[in-house]
């Protein structure tokens, strides 16, 4: 894919969904993006859900020149299943998607490398992650670089967690 294409905008929601920790579910100045798009998802607690991205891209492959985006926010899907995003049940993952249970760590690790070569130096990567299936330690470890901070409790497993990067002038993959 030509990586030429220059968004207007200054933030990335690289897994928009259905947008839900967004308070302002149409900033003006975020580009938002998922692989999917559904026009009506089941989810009892919110009747008119829906997945409607500005562009329907996935966050392993985008199309944007390095160092497009000052901020990015990423929450990919948490669940692991054999099929991945194929033939998706439950109103759990029809929510938020599904990571294949074979790829899931080339799948998270390849987006974080994408993830950093389109932001811009001396830009904020935000990571959101449940560790019901997949722990974080080993998350973190698929990425080339450590969080500056995040949320440090332990608690059980199944638990969501933020952690926040910042990429320094010409911090690049290992």
């Amino acid at each position: 894919m030509d990586k030429t294409l220059i968004p207007d905008k200054l933030i990335l929601d690289a897994c928009c969904g259905g947008k839900f920790f967004w308070l302002d579910k149409h900033h003006p100045d975020t580009l938002y993006i998922d692989i999917r798009k559904e026009d009506a998802v089941y989810a009892p607690e919110r009747p008119h859900f829906k997945i409607q991205p500005d562009m329907q891209l996935d966050y392993r492959d985008l199309p944007f020149a390095d160092k497009s985006f000052k901020l990015i926010v990423w929450d990919p899907p948490h669940m692991l299943r054999e099929n991945g995003m194929t033939g998706l049940s439950g109103n759990v993952i029809r929510k938020y998607g599904a990571l294949h249970a074979d790829t899931w760590r080339d799948d998270l690790k390849r987006g974080f490398n994408e993830l950093w070569r389109v932001l811009d130096d001396n830009g904020t990567l935000i990571f959101k992650f449940c560790d019901r299936e997949a722990k974080f330690e080993d998350v973190l470890k698929l990425f080339h670089t450590k969080p500056l901070f995040g949320t440090v409790t332990h608690k059980d497993r199944g638990e969501t967690k933020w952690f926040c990067f910042f990429k320094s002038p010409g911090g690049k993959p290992k």
